[in-house]
Parts: C-alpha cells; structure tokens; sequence
C-alpha cells in the first residue's frame, strides 16, 4: 500500500501537524519538530507530546509514516570543529525530540565540505556524526537524503551514501530517503520508465532497497545533471508525470511515506489524489 502525504505546517505546535496532515487527504507527512532556521528550541512540553500522540492516533496516520526533517543549519560534515560539534548537539537533540514524539526517522540533508576539506573526509565525518548521535539516542532511525549536489554538498551520488552507511556501526538505524527533484538534478534520468528503471535498478546495486526509509515527491525547474536545488508542482516541470506512475505502481515502494515538497501547497490536496490516481487499476 502506498502513503502519501507533503510536509506539512506545525504553526502553533507540532500536534497541529497531523490534523494539517488529514485536511489534505494524507496518509503520511513530514514535518518540523522546530523552528528549522534556528539552532536552538524549548524542550517540547508534556501536554504538546500528549496532544500530537493523541491527534496522529485520531487520524489514523502511523509513527512508520511520519517523516520529520531536522534543521537546514546543521552541517554533520562540517570541515571546522566548532561548527561540527554544534551541528551534531543539534541534531541529537531532533533525535531526541522525535523519540518523545514517538516517531522513528528523522530526515536529514547529509552535509557539506564547504570546500575546505576533500570529499572523502567530510563523508567520513558524516558517518562519524550519525555514529555519536546513535550512541546518545534510542528508537530513531537516521535517514540520509540525497541531495542535488549544488554547491559544496555531500550526498548527491548514490556512491556517497554507500560510503556513508558503510561506516555507520548500527546499521539497523540509518536509513535513506530519496528526492526525484533531486536525483534529477544530480544526474539520475527519470524522466522515462525505462529511465526509472536503470535509475533504481543503479540504487539497490549500490545501497539496497533495504535502506530506503521514504520518497520526496518534487517535480524540478532544473536541468538532468545542472545540480541545481529547485522544486516544481507535478507535472510542471522537467520530470513529467512518468516518474510517479512509475513509483505509485512499483511495490518496492510500498509501505514507506511519500511526501510531496512541491511549491505551491495549495495544490497539495489535489496532487495527492491525482498519485492515488497513477495507480494501475484504481
């Protein structure tokens, strides 16, 4: 069965999240846990944990397909030791946050080099992050996004997030959530089903579908291979609809949340319907 849903606003709380989530027909979301533009949160408050368990239970909507995404700040891979040192307390804090939640993932952009250190050794200090962050967590799976390789970041060939997992200890916990608009951008054709088909048949050779954790549905203003980082509603963009048919249809992705970023959310509602209704048979 599939799961879909868009990242969704926790304006006034984080429990309004799954409410935000029903009102658009969804049947999975992703959201904030806080403020994503500021390093530092208040600890969330018994009664606002209370009232989110008590909302995603009313709306039927499972822990397993709740994705949230940590802070745009954090840097795991950060070459300067104070810039990684705080990236990393911040993220084991959304760790943290999302265990109290009673979620299970936690979604985040791997990390940069900022052109400071070479490649290999800030994918090295990813894996070396998420190793402390598993250490000083419980119950939350790590779940590494692919990125479209714009600027200095990590993360945009599957051959990154490999070298990632390979060295994380609990590989239980770490996990990987895969972007189209993204994977566009950084090379991957899915444009076509025989495109898709080369494109994932390339992922599980080289990480496993074992790994995949959830989807970022996004349509791209960007060019295949231009690594540049800009979303589109379905269908308006330069992946076309073919992609989703594609994903809506194939069972390997079942069971994991499908979460639509795409830019104009009032559309949100009616893009969800329109993936349920890619469904062959349907």
């Amino acid at each position: 069965m599939k799961y879909v849903g868009a990242h969704v606003s926790a304006a006034g709380g984080v429990q309004n999240a799954p409410l935000n989530a029903k009102a658009i027909g969804a049947t999975a979301f992703a959201l904030f846990t806080k403020n994503q533009r500021r390093w530092v949160a208040k600890p969330l408050e018994a009664a606002t944990i209370a009232a989110f368990r008590e909302n995603l239970a009313a709306v039927g909507i499972a822990p397993e397909h709740v994705l949230p995404h940590d802070s745009y700040l954090i840097n795991l891979g950060h070459p300067e030791a104070e810039g990684l040192a705080k990236s990393r307390t911040a993220f084991l804090d959304e760790m943290r946050r999302c265990a109290e939640l009673g979620l299970v993932t936690l979604n985040f952009h791997p990390g940069s080099h900022l052109r400071q250190i070479s490649e290999e050794e800030c994918l090295r200090r990813v894996a070396d992050s998420i190793n402390w962050a598993l250490e000083r967590s419980r119950g939350v799976t790590a779940v590494i996004e692919n990125t479209a390789g714009q600027g200095s970041n990590v993360g945009h060939r599957f051959e990154h997030l490999a070298a990632i997992i390979a060295r994380v200890d609990d590989k239980s916990r770490v996990g990987v959530c895969l972007d189209t608009c993204h994977s566009l951008a950084a090379g991957y054709d899915l444009r076509t089903r025989s495109g898709c088909q080369a494109v994932f048949a390339e992922f599980d050779r080289v990480v496993g579908f074992n790994y995949l954790r959830g989807m970022h549905l996004n349509d791209a203003k960007s060019e295949l291979g231009s690594r540049v980082d800009r979303h589109a509603n379905l269908g308006q963009g330069r992946l076309g609809l073919e992609v989703f048919r594609y994903l809506m249809n194939d069972p390997r992705f079942d069971d994991i949340p499908l979460i639509l970023e795409t830019i104009d959310e009032t559309r949100w509602a009616e893009e969800i319907s329109m993936l349920y209704g890619l469904v062959e048979g349907s």
